[in-house]
Order: C-alpha cells, then structure tokens, then sequence
C-alpha cells in the first residue's frame, strides 16, 4: 500500500512525511475562511512544493467544503488528499465521496479517548468507543486503501486504554495512528515517550505510520512534534504560518527547517521545497488575511534581520556569526528598490514572476493600473509595496461594495468628521459622521450607508516599508453571531487603508452569508 512506501530510507535519514492542514485545521483560526479559488491555489502550491498530505478540508461540513475536497482531489498531481470525517457513518461516506478522484485518496477519521472527553462529549464507555474504532475504520477502509485514524486527545488518555483503541484502530485497517496533543497540554518528554510506549505495546504497531498533531497553547508545538518523530513517528501535521484554532499548530516552515538545518541531531529529511516556504507564507497571509508577525520564526519580516552592532560587525566578516540559514534556502529575496512612475508593463510583470505571483491578464492589469496610481503617490516603490498591491487586489476583485472617495477633518478640535461615498449595485451614496478620532468617524460613515450588526473585533495598522510615504497595511476583524471574518487594505494614507479594510470585511460577511443561504436551501 501507497503508505508504507513513506517509510523508506535515503542512506542513513528515515524520511518524514509532511501532512498539512492549513486548509482544515487552518480555516478552523477565526476569521481565517478562504474561498474556494483561494483554497484551490493554497493547494496547488503545497503540492508543488512537496507536501506528502494535504487535508483538504472536512467534506460533510458543507457543500462549500465537500465541492473544495473534491476539486482539490481531482486537481492534485502529487500528494495524497485527505478528508477528514467523525466516527459517523455519514461523515466517512461523505469523505470517501469528496476524495474519491484522487490520484491518492486517504479519509482521516477521528474518534475521542480520553476520560474527561468520554465522559462529557462523547459520552460513551470504554468498550462503546472500541467498538465504534473497529465499526467506523473498517468502513472507511472498504471505500479507500489509505485510512488514518486519531486518538483525540491522546496525551490525556491513559496509556493502556490508548494502546488498545490504537490496537483496535489498525486491526480494523487503519494505515496512519495520529496520537495528537489536541489541547497542546503535553511537554516534549511526555510526548516522546508516549510514542515509544505505544509503538512497544501495541502487537501489530508495525503495520502503520505514526503521526504527531500539536496544537500551540503553551508554545510547543514545535518542540514536541520534533520529540515525537524521535519517539517513532513518521508523519508530521502541520499548517503554514502555523495557523489554527486558539494559539495555532506546529508551522510547516518551522518544522521542515529545524530538520534541515539541525541534520547533525535529527537524522530525518523531508521532501519539501524549503525555497518556496516564503512564497507559501504569503499566499496563506494574504488568503486569510492574517499576517504574520514580524518575529515569525523562518518567515517573519525580522528572521534575517540584524539591528545589533554586534550582530552586524559579525554579519560583515562571516555571515556564518550570526545566521544558522540563508535567506535564500526559505526563498526569500532581498528588498530591493526597482520601481518607480517610469516602469513600464514588462518590468512590472518580470518582478511579479520575481516574486512569485502569479496572475491573470485581468489580474495584471487591475494591478498594473493600482501600481501606476501608486508610484504617482510614491516616490519609491519597493517589493512589499507591490506585494500589499497585489494582495489587495485579489482580495477584493469580487467585491460588491466599493470605496469611491473619503475626506476627513481630523486634528486636536473635535468632532472629527469623515465624508465618504461608495459604489455598490444600487449606484454611488455618500454619507457624513463624526466619530471620536477620524477611524471612528470613517467606521461610523460606513455604518451609516452600509447598516449592519458586526463587531469590530480587531483593529490593527503597520507600515508595509520604511520612510513617511509608507503604505499602511490595515487588518480588521468583524464578528457577526459566530461568523468571523478578517480583511485587510493597503493605501498610502492611513485612513483610505482602513476604510477599504472595514469595507472589504463587510463584504466577506455578505458573500459568506449568501453561500450559507444557499447551502441550507440546497440541503433542504
């Protein structure tokens, strides 16, 4: 079977499969959803750079989900896609559906173990759950040859329980053991050693790959999914950026360069493409308009920056002093000034394929347009400006509601007052209001010609580059009942940024609502 072929060696090293579940475990971060063209290119870069495994989503959560696993199976060149499914008879038939294009098709399906879930999520006996192990596995296993099954929240199930489920779990046909840290409570000892016990224990342990899932909550998800490879397991999930509910998971970028790098430690390889790690970093940003913060481990803005003049007198004699990786092993390029008013249409598309993007005509020529407009305003222009352009300019393309124009009287005598216009279908409005600061009142002017219910969660500002003519890069969070959704907009003047930030937040909500209508007309 395809999964024992994971388990081969280069020489020396034992390869470690790379399971990534930025678009499951990933979306599930509020206000990180994507779109289905979103989830799609998230995907055809993971499978280009490498990525054993990717799960594609949880199939019988929504038709939305179910059609995104389904493309995504029949699309993929490369890696196996996975569906994840309950231990539910329905969710695993959906599942097997979703992925049953795939030129290698897996379905995940977990069940709980542990005390405290047993007791009040599942609550089922010991025995209950054995037999719902042995039920749901052999039916994923008549539909697919590749079956992974979880322990959910392994690491506070008690150990001999946790060899029996697992025992019961490949007996019934499962491939792949996922013994997740789901609640990111285990130290790296304990994490490591639960492995070891389980693999001695368990009679036929032999006949799967074992797998580490760690969730962040107390900031090591790295560390002990690297003690889990070395407890015994063979498979790594993970998200790009680390993304994921509450604090996140173990980042891809961290765990395939900490092998790369610490090779003399960890005897292991991976078959990721390190230098496309920055290229994936941003396409995860920018598709769930979650940015990454700036002392990001391997992908943040300072990873290879050096401010100390320590640091820098040893930069200039040996860049060995201070820098365990090059820059360019994640693929990242030095910021360069190569813009400018006078770039014309082939320089402008050249530095786009410089930096990754990738876009279609209409695309290219939306952006081309924004970029002139741009280099009108600024004197120079600079990679992450075209960046924060083009990413903007995706995120919005489909937008209903539109910024027209904003003026603002702002300064130490209040009221501040904003004056703003939009374009939707209905025409071109526009509305005065004063706020308390000029933010408030530019959100108070949009709440008035476009009405609405959502909080404003999160609210945050930075600079794209250096200088006084900076964009400002502008994230904001709206939250509707339990709908949450993350935008942001990228503009010179501050206030442009913010307003085009809220706006396009309202309109992720909208378009997200009227797939959810349509979801439960089709259902019903």
């Amino acid at each position: 079977m395809s999964t024992q072929t994971s388990t081969s060696t280069t020489g020396t090293r034992d390869r470690v499969l790379i399971f990534d579940t930025t678009l499951r475990d990933g979306e599930q971060c509020p206000g990180a959803t994507m779109t289905f063209d979103e989830k799609l290119a998230v995907a055809e870069l993971l499978d280009t750079m490498g990525v054993d495994v990717i799960e594609a989503g949880f199939p019988i959560a929504s038709i939305g989900d179910f059609e995104a696993v389904s493309e995504i199976a029949k699309r993929t060149k490369r890696a196996t896609i996975a569906g994840l499914a309950r231990a539910i008879t329905a969710d695993i038939a959906r599942a097997g559906e979703a992925v049953r294009h795939a030129q290698r098709g897996r379905i995940h399906t977990f069940v709980s173990t542990s005390p405290i879930h047993l007791a009040h999520q599942m609550r089922k006996s010991q025995d209950e759950v054995l037999e719902i192990i042995l039920k749901t596995v052999a039916q994923a296993r008549d539909l697919v040859e590749d079956v992974e099954w979880s322990a959910m929240d392994a690491t506070r199930t008690p150990i001999d329980y946790l060899c029996r489920t697992v025992e019961a779990a490949i007996k019934a046909g499962a491939t792949t053991i996922n013994l997740p840290d789901t609640v990111g409570y285990a130290t790296p000892a304990e994490y490591k050693e639960m492995f070891r016990s389980v693999r001695e224990r368990v009679p036929n342990s032999d006949k799967a790959i074992f797998s580490v899932h760690c969730h962040n909550d107390l900031g090591l998800a790295i560390a002990n999914s690297l003690a889990g490879i070395e407890g015994g397991a063979r498979q790594v999930e993970c998200t790009i950026n680390g993304i994921g509910e509450r604090a996140g998971n173990a980042a891809l970028e961290e765990i395939v360069m900490a092998i790369r790098t610490r090779a003399d430690v960890m005897p292991y390889e991976t078959g990721i493409e390190s230098q496309m790690l920055t290229r994936a970093s941003k396409l995860v940003s920018h598709a769930t308009n979650f940015p990454v913060q700036f002392n990001k481990a391997i992908v943040g803005r300072n990873a290879f920056a050096h401010e100390s003049g320590i640091h820098q007198d040893g930069m200039l004699k040996n860049a060995e002093t201070y820098e365990i990786m090059t820059p360019a092993s994640v693929g990242l390029t030095k910021t360069s000034l190569v813009m400018g008013k006078h770039s014309g249409r082939a320089a402008f598309r050249s530095k786009l394929e410089d930096l990754g993007l990738h876009l279609s005509d209409n695309q290219f020529q939306d952006a081309f347009e924004r970029f002139k407009a741009l280099a009108d305003r600024k004197k120079h222009v600079y990679d992450e400006d075209i960046e924060a352009l083009v990413d903007e300019n995706l995120a919005t393309a489909q937008d209903r509601i539109r910024l027209v124009s904003l003026s603002v009287i702002a300064g130490t005598r209040g009221p501040q007052r904003a004056t703003l216009r939009i374009q939707d279908e209905s025409g071109s409005r526009i509305e005065e209001a004063d706020g308390n600061g000029p933010v408030d009142a530019v959100f108070n002017a949009i709440r008035a010609l476009v009405p609405h219910e959502a909080q404003l969660d999160l609210y945050d500002v930075h600079a794209v580059t250096g200088g006084t003519d900076a964009q400002a890069e502008v994230t904001v969070r709206l939250r509707d009942g339990d709908r949450s959704i993350t935008a942001r907009g990228a503009d010179p003047d501050t206030l442009v940024a913010s307003a085009k930030a809220y706006l396009s937040a309202l309109n992720k909500l909208s378009a997200q609502a009227v797939r959810l209508h349509a979801q439960h007309a089709a259902a019903e």
